[in-house]
């Protein structure tokens, strides 16, 4: 039987969709393409109809997962302190225990960088981030305060989700977060 275009587009979609969820949960090289496909309800030899290998999927993963993330910070841009609410947001126990919703780079660039294959996709996900944290910093040297700010909150996260002892992991992200609101608060003139 012959399918739509239509529909090979809507299950394209749904393994991009899927593969981000688990890269970002399970890990990239704990996550098979046979359950992954499984999952979904498809045939591993279908895989090779969408993709030409895994690291195609994974750079696809990465950078659906970094347009999920600008559009969940977009509406933080909004907010009357977007910094501060970047912040709260990124170092939230709602981020920590939700890895396959949430940023990827804690969890698939960290594992690409390990693997030695580096992305370009998480060069343009790092300079948004950047960007995003320089444009409200009131600091003359905001591009290194910016540099400091992003490494703290993705290591706070990263290690708050690699702790097992719970009262341990909440520590570092409030710590962090605490540290960095107040880094960031504007100042009384």
């Amino acid at each position: 039987m012959r399918y739509s275009e239509d529909h090979k587009a809507k299950t394209h979609q749904r393994i991009i969709e899927e593969a981000a969820l688990r890269f970002r949960r399970d890990g990239v090289n704990a996550t098979g393409l046979q359950p992954l496909m499984k999952a979904l309800g498809l045939t591993h030899g279908g895989f090779y109809a969408h993709f030409k290998s895994k690291d195609d999927l994974v750079e696809t993963a990465l950078q659906h997962a970094a347009r999920e993330l600008e559009k969940s910070t977009a509406a933080l841009r909004e907010d009357d302190a977007p910094l501060q609410s970047f912040i709260k947001h990124y170092l939230s126990t709602w981020h920590r225990d939700n890895t396959g919703a949430g940023c990827p780079l804690p969890t698939m660039s960290a594992e690409l960088g390990q693997r030695g294959a580096p992305s370009e996709t998480t060069d343009s996900l790092v300079r948004d981030r950047l960007a995003l944290i320089e444009q409200h910093l009131l600091d003359e040297h905001n591009d290194d305060e910016s540099i400091l700010i992003l490494s703290a909150m993705v290591g706070a996260l990263l290690l708050s989700r690699s702790v097992k002892d719970p009262q341990l992991a909440d520590r570092l992200l409030k710590t962090t977060r605490a540290q960095l609101l107040a880094k960031t608060a504007p100042h009384e003139a």
